[in-house]
């Protein structure tokens, strides 16, 4: 029984004040399964076929903005 507080009792002093053992031990939790995730991204991305936008089209006077001046609305400000 002793033996056994004395391992628990020295993983939680290194996981809590040796910050590359507690870096690995993230790694080996969690680091492998974000990974993986990311990978699936990855290829859900790829499959979608979404990463490029082609236009084929522009239609003519297409820089120019069809709102041309506008109305103006009095506004007022309050305060609390």
């Amino acid at each position: 029984m002793k033996l056994l507080f004395n391992v628990i009792l020295i993983f939680m002093l290194l996981t809590a004040f040796v910050p590359p053992f507690r870096r690995l031990l993230f790694h080996l939790l969690v680091g492998r399964q974000l990974i993986k995730e990311q990978k699936k991204a990855d290829q859900a991305r790829q499959r979608s076929g979404r990463n490029n936008i082609n236009v084929d089209h522009v239609p003519p006077g297409g820089n120019q903005s069809r709102y041309q001046g506008g109305e103006y609305v009095d506004y007022e400000e309050v305060k609390d």
